[in-house]
């Protein structure tokens, strides 16, 4: 009987197509990245729950890397990945148009935090990442991009559209906060929390593979019930590294 449960859980993992992954090592250039004083302090000061050298760690960005960054907010990531990167990598962040809202007429996105930064406003429905990219990346936000605020864009459309922004290889991360077990998108627009599940199953239908996800943000004291902006950045969070494969079926 010892062996059956061991047995059972990896053949749920199998199904679910990915596996949890252990914390990697930590290169040295996210450590100094994360470390660098030129970081705003209160950015500093939210490293204890982002945990930024984990994360960046588990994504895999590295110097010379072309990132895209939905909706990047105050620019908290952006000003680490744009010292990730390095000199020879470039980061795109693209912030989000709202509904009815013209990009050309938005306010202007945070200055960026170094030279090898772009900023542009895009409306999510019309979305148009520059090509050949390592890694897209959208932390906190996906399930927005649900909500009417955003105009409910056709998720298919943009998840394909990230798909085609990638090189073959390249990498999808979404970070997010965690809604109740088969709650799909219910809790998108009340509680800004989005069940795993409908993550997966919407990134996957775009051609993606889940290569892995990891527990680094998970929060086991948080049950999925309160609003996210009342739990003060101490919510449970899903981690999820999917991959374009090397090879397309067309």
């Amino acid at each position: 009987m010892r062996n059956i449960f061991p047995a059972a859980i990896a053949a749920l993992m199998a199904w679910a197509g990915a596996a949890v992954a252990d914390s990697p090592a930590i290169p040295a250039y996210v450590t100094a990245a994360v470390a660098d004083t030129g970081r705003a302090d209160a950015d500093r000061q939210r490293d204890a729950l982002r945990k930024p050298e984990q994360v960046i760690a588990f994504a895999g960005i590295k110097p010379g890397d072309r990132v895209g960054e939905l909706m990047p907010g105050k620019g908290y990531f952006t000003a680490i990945f744009c010292r990730v990167v390095g000199p020879a990598g470039h980061v795109y962040a693209m912030r989000m148009a709202t509904a009815g809202e013209k990009p050309a007429a938005a306010a202007a996105p945070p200055a960026p935090p170094c030279a090898n930064v772009s900023t542009e406003t895009q409306t999510p429905a019309t979305l148009a990442l520059p090509s050949g990219l390592d890694v897209v990346w959208t932390s906190e936000n996906y399930h927005d991009l649900h909500n009417p605020m955003f105009g409910t864009p056709d998720m298919a459309v943009f998840d394909r559209a990230v798909f085609n922004a990638l090189k073959p290889g390249g990498v999808y991360m979404i970070e997010d906060h965690v809604a109740a077990a088969g709650s799909g998108t219910r809790d998108t627009n009340t509680l800004h929390r989005i069940d795993p599940a409908i993550v997966k199953s919407e990134v996957l239908a775009a051609g993606f593979v889940l290569e892995a996800e990891s527990p680094v943000l998970h929060n086991a004291t948080d049950d999925h019930t309160a609003r996210v902006f009342d739990l003060a950045g101490k919510t449970d969070k899903f981690l999820f590294k999917f991959r374009k494969p090397l090879t397309v079926a067309h």
